[in-house]
């Protein structure tokens, strides 16, 4: 199914196509997933090579195209765009409290392992088919989207003419365990690296906490708000505008009464409820399973190791992209999940995500941006990754944080274009 329309500077069509909700069985059950189609309004006849967008999360839908500019901009000039909802997201037959609700607790795991790269992939490919035939497209993959680059890779080389990726080379190797221990250490560093530039927001955040332990307050949608709750606000830090959006988040959480504000609690509800993107939190770490290893819930197990992040430690540090068991009770959206994500912490029987012999042998172009000082994917790991690959071309940079792509207003793309063609 396809509609076409047109918005400012944009000829759009939305394609939904049915793909087996397990491609390992083809003839079961099967699922919607949803993409829509990009092009310069002038152009719209012009037989132009066809760039595939892989958002990051996981569990995050494809941008909506509010405007042109940035990336899109600089892709349009020489490609067709498909902004991808990848399984379980946006439009793409979602996976949202409500459904998860309706499944027993095996059930639900079942389908949500059934919602990690390697399906994404094998999705992709079926779309490919149906828009370009026999013919190879080019990726970007945004920090998760990198993750889902590198399976393709491994798994479906012969779709791909170029990949792109910003901030998302995996470990091809690492575990739960492996990432959680670098990444502690890292948000520690951007926390210290905000109070330093915003010295009284360690000042407020303690009061708030100390206000939170005293008496129960209240989000919005019923849900207590707790201290370790306040202390996921961190996850904000990675960003380039990261620090300045917490920092005003703050700036308004007290009133004149000494007492959170509604603005306060209203958006620490949207930014910490997971309502619109269940998925992130409960594949955060099973985007890491593989070679017979369960998770474990890494992140919870991994701050015995690292005793400044106790949440009565003082000084208070926030935490970043960590997921624990307790938000599945804690948190209203992420209730109906619970149990499911204790079966998934516990499964072992994931099958591998990667093919190291084969992205050795690589001939694909691929071109990379790492940023050196990413709070999410850890450098060292991205760079281990990037000699292991045959064809990749890297750049390290410190100029963009995580959302470079976005950020850059298409400079990061359009240097990786380079990289991957030689021109750079």
């Amino acid at each position: 199914m396809r509609t076409s329309y047109r918005l400012p500077g944009l000829a759009v069509t939305d394609h939904v196509f049915t793909v087996p909700l397990d491609h390992a069985d083809p003839g079961g059950a099967s699922i919607e997933v949803f993409a829509r189609e990009l092009a310069d309004p002038g152009r719209p006849g012009e037989r132009l090579p066809w760039l595939l967008y892989l958002q990051g999360g996981p569990g995050g839908k494809s941008p909506r195209p509010l405007n042109t500019g940035g990336w899109l901009d600089r892709a349009l000039r020489t490609h067709r765009v498909l902004l991808l909802d990848q399984r379980g997201t946006g439009r793409s037959t979602p996976v949202t409290a409500r459904a998860a609700a309706a499944l027993g607790p095996a059930r639900l795991a079942d389908h949500l392992a059934l919602h990690r790269a390697d399906a994404i992939v094998a999705d992709a490919e079926l779309i490919r088919r149906q828009l370009c035939g026999d013919e190879p497209w080019e990726t970007l993959g945004q920090s998760y989207g990198g993750f889902v680059t590198l399976s393709y890779l491994s798994f479906a080389p012969q779709g791909l003419r170029a990949c792109y990726i910003t901030g998302g080379l995996p470990g091809l190797d690492a575990t739960a365990d492996d990432v959680y221990a670098a990444t502690y250490p890292r948000v520690r560093e951007r926390f210290d690296a905000h109070c330093t530039r915003h010295p009284g927001d360690r000042v407020l955040l303690r009061r708030l906490a100390d206000l939170l332990d005293r008496r129960p307050v209240h989000l919005p949608d019923g849900d207590r708000l707790t201290v370790r709750r306040l202390r996921t606000l961190g996850l904000m830090l990675g960003m380039g505008d990261g620090s300045a959006r917490l920092h005003w988040l703050l700036d308004e959480a007290l009133g004149p009464d000494d007492e959170p504000t509604a603005t306060f609690l209203n958006q620490v509800m949207q930014l910490t409820g997971f309502t619109d993107n269940p998925l992130f939190a409960v594949l955060q770490e099973s985007i890491y399973g593989q070679g017979g290893t369960a998770t474990g819930w890494a992140a919870h197990r991994a701050l015995a190791a690292h005793p400044e992040f106790a949440e009565h430690a003082d000084p208070l540090l926030l935490t970043g992209e960590m997921i624990y068991p307790w938000m599945f009770r804690e948190i209203a959206g992420l209730r109906p999940f619970a149990e499911a994500a204790d079966v998934l912490a516990a499964r072992t029987d994931w099958p591998e995500l990667y093919d190291p012999a084969r992205l050795a042998a690589n001939r694909v172009p691929v071109a990379a941006a790492v940023y050196h000082d990413d709070m999410y994917v850890d450098a060292g790991l991205s760079l281990r990754t990037a000699r292991a690959v045959g064809g990749l071309r890297a750049w390290v940079t410190n100029e963009w944080e995580h959302d470079g792509v976005t950020a850059g207003g298409g400079r990061v793309l359009a240097r990786l274009m380079d990289l991957a063609s030689g021109r750079a």
